[in-house]
């Protein structure tokens, strides 16, 4: 997969993608990743990226005309309907599909560019959304300043989905949300810290009984943390 970032503060991605598994991923050319300046797409001399919202209000708006030269330049067209199959132009935006593990899983699946636009300031002219965005996507339901931490988020979720990325091919279908419920609780050495001891079940080597103990631990910490995640009437799966 190839991923482009476009962001009026390229600097925010010096390093975060240079850690752990989106690491890994990229030196193994499972994904590349690129970040690019929106400002250098711009045509006047003081490189401006955003003006004065028309009708009035707070703060400034992100101008269409450099994103639209550089989702052109990225895809070889500003149209939509003509991007080259598997091609994802997503906005960043409080206003979003909010990212859960199944769009991420699908976005993994299917996608073979993709694009993110960080929105900065009030948001960015509707008209790049009318045209050129596929996807638009909200990490939770709060405000940040603009949508670099976003696309560090959006990114990690998705690279780590990608085949060979983890290494094991079932550790992301042990995880939370993977099967509709959280995860379950993790020990590893010492088998007593504190006083506070690792659960028998996991010392025993029954598999059977682990998994059973591990399913319905799961389904515990489901229904005290996101009773919301679980569909029956009892909050029961």
């Amino acid at each position: 997969m190839k991923i482009d970032v476009l962001t009026i503060f390229p600097e925010y991605f010096a390093a975060i993608f240079d850690f752990g598994i989106v690491r890994r991923a990229k030196a193994a050319d499972i994904v590349e990743i690129n970040v690019h300046d929106i400002r250098e797409y711009t045509v006047d001399k003081h490189k401006m990226v955003d003006d004065r919202p028309f009708g009035g209000g707070d703060g400034m708006v992100l101008k269409p005309e450099p994103i639209f030269a550089a989702i052109e330049n990225l895809t070889g067209t500003s149209d939509r309907d003509q991007y080259p199959a598997g091609t994802r132009v997503v906005m960043l935006s409080p206003q979003g599909k909010p990212l859960k593990q199944a769009l991420a899983k699908e976005l993994a699946d299917n996608t073979e560019q993709m694009v993110l636009i960080c929105g900065r300031y009030e948001g960015v002219d509707e008209r790049v959304n009318e045209a050129l965005v596929t996807d638009e996507i909200s990490i939770g339901d709060y405000v940040m300043s603009g949508g670099e931490a976003a696309a560090a988020v959006v990114v990690d979720t998705i690279v780590r989905l990608l085949p060979g990325a983890l290494g094991s091919e079932t550790s992301a279908d042990n995880e939370s949300f993977s099967d509709g419920v959280l995860d379950w609780p993790h020990y590893t050495r010492p088998a007593e810290f504190r006083g506070m001891k690792v659960p028998d079940v996991l010392l025993n080597g029954h598999h059977a009984e682990i998994e059973k103990w591990r399913r319905e631990k799961a389904l515990e910490k489901t229904r005290k943390n996101r009773r919301d995640l679980l569909t029956g009437e009892n909050g029961e799966m």
